[in-house]
C-alpha cells in the first residue's frame, strides 16, 4: 500500500471514530491489515484476563472488561517491543451486563495486551471515549513497561485531549487522534495456580502488633548485605540480610508504601523528578513492575509472593498501603491511561459541570465508590491481594474519601458496609487514614469496629509535649492511655489507635529534633509543598551541627520520643530508619526523592550513637512483647478493683501525689503514669487470669532536672529502674532499686521507666 493510500485509510478510520471492526496491526508506527484472530464468546466473569482451558479443551485466555456506555471494545494483543512491536486488534462482540468479553484460543501467559474502547466524545457530559488511546486493563495482574517519558514530561500522545491546544481553557474538549500505544504500559496475561499451602500466616493479634512502615525500594537500595542486583526490589526485601534487621528490631508487621502499579506525574517529569512514594496508582491488581528483579512479563507476581513468604517465615505480617481514592489520570487535563477511557462517568465522581472532576483527594480526581462496578473493582482487588498474593492487611490512604456516599462522609457508606460483611476482608487488618481534603473529611475516631486508625492526635500531643508546647496535659493523658475519648464506643478497643510520631509524610524522627522549618527546595516547588505545621524543635540550631551538646540533646530527644511511643497503649508504628537516625536533611515531603534523601542509610549503624538508638528501640519492643500491661486489649477504667484502692491506671505529679482535676488543666512538664499489671481484663488462651508486672513511667520534658517522689503503698514499696533515656547506652537494664517515698532525680528531658519490685 502506498504511503498516500495508507494515510487515506488512516483518515477514514479516524472519521468513523476508530470503530472499524477489522483487525489491524501496527509495525514501525504504520497500520497494516493482519489475518483475523479467532475469538469465541467466552464468559463475562471473572473480569480481567484469565488463562484457562476453553471449549473442547482448547487453551487460551478469557478477556472480560466492564465498560458501561461504550459502543465497542477492541482487545489489542502485542508481540515484540519497541519499534518492532506488532499490534493485533480483536473485536469483543459479546456484551453481558455492560461487560465485553471473549475467549481467544492460543493466547498464553506472558502475552501483552490492552484495550481500545469506542464511544462518544462529549466532555460536557463526561463522555471521554477515544479509541486512539490504548487502555490498561483495570484487572491486569501484571504490567509490562511504563508510561513513556518524553523530552518535556509525558508525551502528548498519552492524553485523550489535545494537551497543547492553544486555548487551555477548552483544551480538554478537543479529542487527540494520535495513537498512544507506543507510549503506555501493557497488561500481561498471568497464570499462577499457587495455593499457598506451604505458607503460614503469623496472624498476630492487633494488641500484640508493632508496625514498621517502609518503602520496598528505599529500604534496601543502600543495604550492604543485599546483593547489588537485588537492592530496591521485592527480592531484596526478602533477602536474609534485610529480614534479619526486622527480626532483631522485633517488629511484627511491615507496612509497605504503595506497591500497586503506579505512574509518574507530568509536573514531576518536567522537573527531572519521579514519583517515589507511589501514591499515584494505575493498576490495582499488579505489583509495581519497577520493584521486580526477575522480569516484568509476569515474573513480578512470583517475586512478590516469595517476598511475602520470606517475611511470614520470619513471623512478620505484610500490610499494603493502598490508594483506592484516586488514580494517576488526574483531572480533566490529565492523561488517559485506563479508567478515564473505559467509562469516565462510571469510574470517577464528576461535578454538576461534568467536564470537571470532584476532587476530595488533592490529586485531581476521586473514584466513584458508590458506583457498584467501582466498588467491585476495589473489593475484588483487596480479596486478590489477600487470597492470591498472601498479604495480611491494608492501610487505606485518605480513607474518608472512600467512605463518602454522595457527598458527605458516611460511616454507613456502601464501601464500609461491604467490607464489614465480606468473609475474607473482615478478617484481615484494616487501617484507615481517617481524613481526606474535602469538607468534613477529618474523621479521626469515627470509623466503625473492625477498623483501626492512624491517630494524628497522638502524634501532635507527643510532639508538643517534648518540645514544651502543650498548654496542659489533658490531651497527652488520653493519648498515652489508648485514646479512650476517641475509641471507647461501639466495641472498639485501645488497639483501634495506631500511634505514631512520624510517618512517611513529614519529617523523619531525627529531622523532627533538628529542624524547625521544612527544607524542600530539592522538590522544585519553591519550598511551598509539604506541611508548615511540623511541631518540631531543632534543639538550638537549624540542621546538622558540630556542637556536641546539641547533638547529644537531639539523641536524647529521639530516645524520649521512641520510648514514649513504645510504652503507650495502642499499636505503635515506626518508620524505617527512625530507629537509627535516618535524615532527609529537613525535607518533609520527600515523595519525589528517589535518591539518597529517600533511601535508608545503613552506614548509620556503624556509628556508636545511632547503633545505641537501634539497641534501645529493639529493647523497648522486646519489653513490650514480654509485658501484657503494655499491650492492653481493653481500656483502663481508672477505678479501684481491690480493697487497698489500687487502680489499673493512675497519674502522678512530681510530688508523688495523684493528679487532681486542676492539675490536668495546668501546664506541666512532668507526668507520672502508673500501669497496674494486677488488674488486666481478659484471660489467656487457657482461660487463666492475665497477671503482669506493674510499671511507673515518668515523663519529664522540662529544661532542668526535677526530683520526682515515688508513690508509696498501695502502689509500691520499691521500684526497679528499667529504662533511663538520659543514658546513651542501654545495653543492660539500669537495675537500680528505689524505695517508695524517695525523691528520684530526673535529668532534664528524660523518661524513666520503673518496675514495681514489691
Amino acid at each position: 500500500m502506498s504511503s498516500a493510500a495508507e494515510q487515506e485509510a488512516v483518515e477514514r478510520e479516524r472519521a468513523d471514530g476508530g470503530r472499524s471492526a477489522r483487525p489491524a496491526a501496527v509495525l514501525n508506527g504504520r497500520r497494516r491489515p493482519v489475518p483475523a484472530v479467532p475469538v469465541w464468546p467466552g464468559a463475562p466473569t471473572p473480569l480481567g484476563a484469565r488463562f484457562r482451558a476453553g471449549p473442547d479443551g482448547a487453551v487460551g485466555t478469557n478477556f472480560a472488561l466492564w465498560a458501561g456506555g461504550a459502543e465497542a471494545v477492541e482487545l489489542c494483543l502485542f508481540d515484540g517491543r519497541g519499534a518492532e512491536s506488532r499490534e493485533t486488534r480483536v473485536a469483543l462482540t459479546e456484551l453481558t451486563h455492560e461487560i465485553w468479553h471473549g475467549f481467544v484460543p492460543g493466547v498464553m501467559p506472558g502475552q501483552r495486551y490492552g484495550y481500545r474502547v469506542h464511544g462518544r466524545w462529549d466532555p460536557w457530559t463526561g463522555a471521554r471515549w477515544n479509541p486512539a488511546k490504548l487502555l490498561l486493563d483495570p484487572y491486569a495482574r501484571a504490567v509490562d513497561g511504563a508510561v513513556e517519558i518524553g523530552h518535556s514530561g509525558l508525551p502528548p500522545e498519552v492524553y485523550g485531549h489535545v494537551r497543547d491546544w492553544p486555548d487551555q481553557r477548552v483544551a480538554d474538549t478537543v479529542r487527540d487522534e494520535r495513537d498512544s500505544a507506543p507510549y503506555v504500559p501493557k497488561g500481561v496475561v498471568v497464570h499462577d495456580d499457587d495455593d499457598w499451602s506451604d505458607d503460614h500466616r503469623p496472624k498476630t493479634p492487633w494488641a500484640d502488633s508493632v508496625i514498621y512502615e517502609l518503602h520496598v525500594r528505599g529500604f534496601t537500595r543502600r543495604h550492604p548485605g543485599v546483593p547489588p542486583e537485588l537492592r530496591g526490589t521485592y527480592a531484596g526485601l526478602a533477602h536474609p540480610a534485610a529480614v534479619e534487621h526486622l527480626v532483631r528490631l522485633g517488629v511484627t508487621a511491615v507496612e509497605l508504601l504503595p506497591v500497586h502499579q503506579f505512574a509518574h506525574e507530568d509536573h514531576l517529569l518536567r522537573r527531572g523528578l519521579h514519583n517515589y512514594w507511589g501514591y499515584n496508582s494505575i493498576g490495582y491488581f499488579a505489583p509495581h513492575a519497577a520493584y521486580a528483579s526477575a522480569g516484568t512479563t509476569g515474573q513480578q507476581v512470583g517475586e512478590f509472593k516469595r517476598m511475602v513468604r520470606a517475611l511470614h517465615t520470619a513471623g512478620i505480617e505484610v500490610i499494603l498501603d493502598v490508594v483506592y481514592n484516586h488514580t494517576a489520570e488526574a483531572g480533566e487535563l490529565g492523561p488517559t491511561l485506563s479508567l478515564k477511557g473505559i467509562d469516565n462517568r462510571g469510574y470517577y465522581r464528576l461535578q454538576s459541570d461534568a467536564r470537571r472532576y470532584t476532587d476530595y483527594t488533592g490529586c485531581g480526581n476521586t473514584l466513584h465508590v458508590v458506583q457498584p462496578q467501582v466498588l467491585r473493582l476495589i473489593t475484588d482487588s483487596l480479596r486478590y491481594w489477600v487470597t492470591e498474593m498472601g498479604v495480611d492487611g491494608f492501610r487505606f490512604d485518605l480513607a474518608a474519601a472512600l467512605a463518602r456516599s454522595m457527598h458527605d462522609v458516611d460511616m454507613l457508606s456502601p464501601f464500609l458496609a461491604v467490607i464489614a460483611q465480606d468473609p475474607v476482608l473482615r478478617r484481615v487488618k484494616l487501617i484507615a487514614e481517617p481524613w481526606d481534603v474535602g469538607s468534613g473529611g477529618y474523621q479521626v475516631g469515627a470509623f466503625p469496629p473492625l477498623w483501626t486508625e492512624w491517630n494524628d492526635r497522638y502524634r501532635n500531643a507527643v510532639r508538643d509535649f517534648w518540645r514544651g508546647a502543650l498548654p496542659d496535659v489533658r490531651d497527652l493523658g488520653y493519648r498515652l492511655s489508648g485514646s479512650s475519648d476517641l475509641y471507647a464506643w461501639g466495641g472498639r478497643r485501645p488497639y483501634a489507635s495506631v500511634n505514631f510520631v512520624t510517618a512517611h509524610d513529614g519529617f523523619t524522627l531525627r529531622d523532627l529534633v533538628s529542624y524547625e522549618r521544612k527544607h524542600n527546595e530539592a522538590n522544585g516547588e519553591g519550598n511551598r509543598d509539604g506541611s508548615d505545621d511540623n511541631r518540631s524543635w531543632n534543639c538550638g540550631a537549624e540542621g546538622e551541627t558540630e556542637d556536641e551538646g546539641i547533638r547529644a540533646l537531639r539523641r536524647r530527644q529521639l530516645r524520649n520520643l521512641l520510648t514514649t511511643l513504645l510504652l503507650s497503649t495502642g499499636v505503635p508504628m515506626l518508620v524505617a530508619g527512625d530507629e537509627m537516625g535516618r535524615t532527609q536533611r529537613g525535607n518533609n515531603n520527600a515523595y519525589c526523592q528517589d535518591n539518597e534523601t529517600g533511601w535508608v542509610d545503613w552506614s548509620l549503624l556503624e556509628e556508636p550513637g545511632w547503633r545505641a538508638l537501634f539497641e534501645l528501640t529493639s529493647r523497648l519492643i522486646a519489653l513490650r512483647h514480654r509485658h501484657a500491661v503494655l499491650r492492653r486489649r481493653a481500656f483502663f477504667s481508672g477505678r479501684a478493683h481491690s480493697a487497698d484502692g489500687l487502680r489499673d491506671l493512675a497519674w502522678f505529679t512530681a510530688r508523688g501525689e495523684e493528679m487532681t482535676e486542676g492539675d490536668w488543666y495546668a501546664p506541666a512538664a512532668t507526668l507520672g503514669m502508673y500501669l497496674s499489671g494486677r488488674d488486666i481484663p481478659g484471660r489467656d488462651s487457657r482461660g487463666a487470669p492475665v497477671v503482669d508486672d506493674s510499671f511507673l513511667a515518668v515523663l519529664h520534658a522540662g529544661e532542668g532536672p526535677v526530683d520526682f517522689v515515688l508513690p508509696g503503698p498501695p502502689w509500691a514499696r520499691r521500684y526497679e529502674l528499667v529504662v533511663d533515656t538520659a543514658r546513651e547506652e542501654q545495653s543492660r537494664p539500669p537495675g537500680t532499686l528505689h524505695r517508695s517515698g524517695a525523691a528520684v532525680r530526673v535529668p532534664a528531658r528524660t523518661v524513666l521507666l520503673l518496675r514495681v519490685a514489691d
